[in-house]
């Protein structure tokens, strides 16, 4: 077919679906050789999906472009060009050659040309394809490719549910149209490809000359005219850096191609030439699901020799014809009898909403063996969610809930039957409110948790995509969206035993594939005494709650309005006449151009922007925005808190209830939702007033045990700070000790700000904090703030060998470790570029910060024994502290128990140098207690 008008050319990116398989996925190897495949595997897998994806389509021509060596024209300009980028890894090498194998086997065109970039093949070919009247999508993100973008050329982000971008989506991440994106590249450069670009000149700064002079040429011809001495002088005496810079940026569009567009036509793979490919590659999983789809009996793999390693299972392919509707006793008894002989089952629920604590049940489903589950409907309505006339009538097909229950509940509770789950804590609560004790369980959220923290997220949907190759239904798909979208219990019974079935279906295949991935990577400890006990104790507190008192959150409402109104005055009176205090927009006109403060920058919509990093540089020099920063701390205060809460206190029990999230944080820290109670600000007045919302029952006490500076005692251990680790013996007080030991003041005359100086230091080091950071939090200049740093590890050497020695660990293995064992992946740690910096703070922090957060969990795991002949519940985790709720008589007792557990939390696994130490408190509220 010859190309032309009404035909539509796909250009694949073939590096990135390379790269995005190598990265995404853990290693794989042939069985028979050991040959490395991961890459290999996912890339056809992603190819599978594509063709699938576009069967039907207007896709009348196709093909993968590949970059055919790492030397080409533009390291003939400048030999530094993507001089930076790191060696391919040697694990991958071997398989590059066989993604060609692989893409040719789907019968796809598959071109590369020495000396080019593949964006050089693709700019050429788009190029072609318009001028011949059809139209192009090129499937990729590249951001060097959006220059293409226009006149019937899109790109498609094949990673991100095929979203594609157009001229307005370009424009969206330049701030300028596709034909002046290589002028913003050359002027900002790229720190990726080792582009030079104009020094200290961003995209953003970058769009704005350009946006401004209409070209590059125009810019550097009257770079004369710019007002900026330093902006003007960058662009005059880098002229020639940046010419070369756009050179570099340049896609060619005219190249000369060995083949033509009409060689590209789409076709469709030959069964025979695929299967034999896939079947050489071992690749059990595609070939059996191609097989199937094709409607032929799949090629036989040989069974090789048993790895050292146990292979991951092979599964049958994904059917939801073929899951079960159960209607009544009889049937699932099958279940049961069947979940019985096999000592295991997944287990999921359907609910009308995502609050465990409000949700109703509408039904559960099973799963015994991959492709066998089953969904049993309990709650659904007859009527439809917009029924005219309410019909609340249930769905015929449906056992009765309490016989439903009191039929799995023996199954539900028996000791001997392992029940698996994703995010079984919501699942567990849902039991729990229809009087079910769910025991034991596995988790495959967890799981993932423990092998992949820092990789990935780890709902279901993601880790199907990535580790079964097998996008869910989407929940969307039933519910709609918006305020249009209905609950689960108005969906159609048919079409939830697949979406059901489906779920407990991907489960059952996820904990096959994870289990026994837990011992190759190291972390079964960490899964069975970090993760999975902790489930029971948190749906436990969730349960829990907290009482608040409704009262005492409204006056804190009219009294934080008070103040803003004050504050309001205040920065009039600065100001020179009222404004919004609220509008960010007009707060930035005042700042800069009403009162010429520097450091202005305008975004793309032309407005200054005023977030809290820029507003807390300037208050520094002006009073102006650090009252803007009070202010809208206190306006956060009000609608985060003190009027939020009411909303989150349950109608049943007159409590709030938080969700704790497990695998919310990287290092092993909980993090908590609806509503956070972990980001109560503590350092203000106003923000400790919130606790004082925060009662005890009538007779009661609330009781809170908080670890006194654990992680600067983790670091004193684990970077084996010799002056430090005396200090927390002696009992000293650790901030005046280290400004003693910075500013050589005597202990005896300390003052209260030198010691603020220093806590802000010892805590912003664990943080990797800069002399930037500090200087904001200390409201003092840079120089001074990095001075401050300086002489900090003047004194303690310990903690920059310790910095060194982690970052070299990082870059070695991918990650880092705590003392416990747990695995916090840092895949950005060799990256360039502005993210580098983040990624070995972060990496410096975790173990420090993952350490004090297993030692919580250990404790928290421990408490429930510890108590339990005590009138004492759990309620709160907040970072390093845990809140009680005790009849008043038993409080010390609580206390003495408690913090026991809390000191002694680390044996015997961790024996550290320096004591943790435990402070309590007790009071009618948490402000009191704390």
């Amino acid at each position: 077919m010859a190309f032309g008008k009404g035909c539509h050319l796909h250009l694949i990116d073939g590096s990135a679906f390379i790269f995005r398989a190598y990265h995404a996925l853990p290693p794989l190897t042939r069985k028979s050789d050991g040959l490395p495949i991961g890459a290999v595997s996912g890339f056809c897998n992603m190819l599978q999906r594509y063709v699938e994806g576009n069967v039907g389509s207007d896709v009348t021509h196709v093909a993968v472009i590949f970059d055919k060596g790492s030397h080409t024209f533009r390291n003939e300009l400048y030999d530094q060009y993507k001089a930076n980028r790191d060696a391919m890894p040697e694990d991958l090498r071997p398989q590059i050659p066989l993604t060609r194998e692989a893409t040719r086997a789907f019968n796809i065109a598959c071109e590369e040309i020495e000396g080019f970039e593949a964006d050089d093949i693709i700019a050429t070919l788009a190029r072609q394809a318009r001028e011949a009247g059809g139209a192009c999508t090129i499937i990729s993100s590249d951001k060097d490719l959006m220059q293409l973008v226009g006149d019937g050329v899109v790109m498609m982000d094949a990673m991100k549910g095929n979203r594609v971008i157009d001229s307005e989506g370009v424009e969206e991440k330049f701030g300028v149209g596709p034909k002046q994106v290589v002028d913003v590249q050359a002027l900002a450069g790229d720190s990726v490809d080792n582009v030079p670009g104009a020094p200290g000149i961003g995209i953003k700064t970058a769009a704005l000359l350009i946006n401004e002079y209409g070209t590059l040429e125009e810019l550097l011809d009257r770079a004369e005219e710019i007002k900026q001495p330093r902006r003007r002088q960058t662009l005059i005496e880098h002229r020639e850096q940046i010419e070369l810079s756009k050179k570099l940026v340049t896609l060619d569009e005219n190249m000369e191609l060995p083949f033509t567009l009409d060689d590209l036509e789409a076709k469709d793979p030959d069964p025979e030439e695929l299967l034999a490919f896939l079947t050489e590659m071992e690749f059990r999983t595609i070939v059996k699901r191609i097989s199937d789809k094709l409607g032929v009996e799949p090629p036989a793999i040989e069974a090789a020799a048993p790895a050292a390693a146990d292979p991951a299972p092979e599964m049958p392919p994904f059917d939801a014809e073929r899951y079960e509707w159960v209607k009544d006793a009889a049937a699932l008894q099958v279940w049961l009898d069947r979940i019985y002989e096999r000592g295991y089952v997944a287990v999921d629920t359907e609910t009308t909403g995502l609050n465990e604590m409000r949700a109703d049940l509408v039904g559960v489903s099973l799963c015994v063996e991959p492709g066998q589950a089953c969904y049993i409907p309990l709650t659904h309505k007859g009527g439809a969610a917009d029924d005219l006339f309410g019909d609340d009538s249930l769905a015929e097909g449906q056992m009765p809930l309490n016989a439903a229950l009191d039929l799995l509940r023996p199954m539900l509770e028996d000791p001997s039957i392992l029940k698996i789950g994703q995010n079984m804590k919501y699942d567990a609560k849902i039991f729990a409110r229809n009087g079910i004790a769910l025991a034991p369980i596995d988790d495959t959220m967890l799981m993932s948790y423990a092998m992949n923290a820092g990789l990935h997220n780890h709902g279901m949907d993601q880790l199907s995509e990535r580790y079964l190759g097998h996008n869910p239904i989407e929940i969307k798909s039933l519910l709609g969206t918006g305020k249009s979208a209905k609950t689960f219990d108005r969906v159609p019974v048919e079409d939830a035993v697949k979406y059901a079935s489906e779920d407990a279906d991907i489960t059952l295949r996820l904990w096959q594939t994870f289990k026994p991935q837990l011992h190759r990577k190291r972390v079964t400890t960490v899964y069975e005494t970090l993760e999975r006990p902790l489930v029971p104790v948190l749906a436990k507190m969730e349960m829990s709650g907290i009482k608040v008192d409704r009262d005492t959150l409204s006056r804190m409402s009219n009294a934080f309005s008070q103040k803003m109104a004050a504050l309001e005055d205040e920065l009039y009176e600065l100001a020179g006449g009222k404004f919004n205090v609220g509008s960010p927009a007009q707060v930035g006109e005042i700042l800069f151009d009403k009162m010429g403060l520097e450091g202005g920058k305008k975004g793309k919509t032309g407005k200054y922007s005023t977030g809290a990093d820029i507003l807390e540089d300037l208050a520094t020099l002006h009073d102006f925005p650090g009252r803007v920063l009070d202010w809208r701390q206190l306006s956060k205060l009000k609608s985060t808190y003190t009027d939020a809460l009411q909303t989150h206190i349950n109608a049943e029990t007159g409590r709030v209830h938080t969700c704790y999230s497990i695998t919310g944080a990287n290092t092993g820290r909980l993090s908590s939702t609806e509503p956070n109670l972990q980001n109560i600000p503590i350092r203000t007045e106003e923000g400790r007033r919130i606790r004082e919302a925060f009662i005890a029952e009538e007779g009661k006490v609330l009781v809170a045990l908080d670890y006194s500076q654990i992680e600067l005692r983790i670091l004193a251990h684990i970077a084996q700070i010799d002056a430090l680790k005396q200090a927390f013996r002696d009992g000293l007080d650790i901030h005046a000790m280290t400004a003693s030991e910075m500013f050589n003041v005597p202990l005896d005359e300390m003052t209260p700000e030198v010691r603020r100086q220093a806590k802000a230091i010892n805590f912003g080091v664990i943080y990797g904090i800069s002399g930037f950071g500090l200087a904001r939090n200390l409201r003092i200049p840079r120089d001074e703030a990095q001075g401050f740093i300086d002489r900090y590890f003047e004194r303690f050497p310990g903690i920059r060998k310790y910095m060194d020695e982690t970052i070299a660990f990082a870059k070695e293995h991918g990650r880092v470790e705590t003392l416990f064992g747990r695995r916090i992946n840092t895949p950005e740690i060799n990256a360039k570029g502005p993210g580098a910096g983040f990624a070995k703070r972060a990496a410096i922090n975790a173990p420090i910060q993952g350490t004090a957060a297993d030692v919580i969990r250990r404790a928290m795991i421990r408490m429930d024994d510890a108590i339990r002949d005590l009138p004492a519940r759990m309620l709160l985790q907040v970072h390093d502290e845990l809140v009680f709720e005790v009849d008043k008589a038993a409080a010390d007792d609580l206390i003495g128990v408690a913090r026991e557990v809390m000191e002694g939390a680390a044996h015997p696994a961790v024996r550290f140098d320096v004591p943790l130490v435990v402070d309590a408190g007790i009071g009618d509220t948490w402000a009191e207690a704390h």
